[in-house]
């Protein structure tokens, strides 16, 4: 098997732990070194835990351990980003989130979401903290209507995937600097490209909620993220 297609290796490094039934990260790794394919690994399989432990401080409504989950991804797969402005969008998007959940506790009934209701909500304050986000990177603020978009669908049962993969795409590019990314030789030219689906599988394999599944979406990712640390290596 390749790097990108190998099951998880159980490595220590970046490990989520549990305490108290909440992960906590346990080590911090530096930015991959642009000589070192095992630190390009290491870098990358970091992010993708990281990644996934912010959706779960989110799941479980802890707020600042989801903006530093989200931070220590961002201020590695948009490296050119000082910190300030790294926190700035991992805080935005963890701001979208709440956002979201505001929306959704607005039209509960007795723990049950009122789709229809959701739908025609007012996701205003969402898109305002999504646009911080896209700003804060540099990327096309289409990425905040997209996501926005996406979120709607998600919780009203609509198309959600398509503007999801728009918006990953959109994510991508800042992330990459590949803004013509996904550069397809001939056919399937309307698609978003292989790295925008990885991430909307993460999504699918989140929604599961089942220990195994975070497991899988965590190797899912791990390819995502490498690409954008080789990417960096090559500017």
């Amino acid at each position: 098997m390749t790097t990108d297609e190998s099951e998880d290796d159980g490595s220590d490094e970046g490990q989520m732990t549990t305490v108290d039934g909440r992960a906590d990260r346990v080590a911090d790794v530096g930015r991959a070194d642009e000589h070192d394919d095992d630190a390009l690994d290491r870098v990358a399989n970091y992010m993708a835990r990281e990644l996934c432990a912010g959706f779960r401080y989110h799941d479980e409504g802890e707020r600042d351990a989801a903006v530093e989950s989200f931070l220590a991804v961002d201020r590695r797969q948009f490296a050119h980003l000082g910190d300030d402005r790294a926190r700035r969008a991992a805080e935005g998007y963890v701001d979208a989130l709440w956002a979201k959940d505001a929306v959704e506790d607005d039209h509960a009934r007795a723990d049950t979401l009122d789709a229809d209701a959701v739908a025609f909500g007012d996701w205003v304050p969402v898109r305002e903290a999504l646009l911080d986000r896209a700003d804060a990177v540099g990327m096309d603020r289409a990425y905040a209507d997209a996501t926005t978009r996406a979120w709607r669908e998600h919780k009203s049962g609509g198309d959600y995937w398509t503007p999801m993969l728009r918006a990953q795409a959109i994510e991508y590019r800042a992330a990459t600097g590949r803004e013509t990314y996904p550069e397809k030789p001939s056919d399937g030219q309307s698609g978003y490209g292989a790295a925008p689906v990885r991430y909307l599988l993460g999504v699918e394999l989140h929604d599961l909620h089942d220990e195994s599944r975070w497991a899988e979406a965590r190797r899912v990712m791990r390819p995502y993220y490498r690409r954008i640390l080789s990417a960096h290596r090559e500017e």
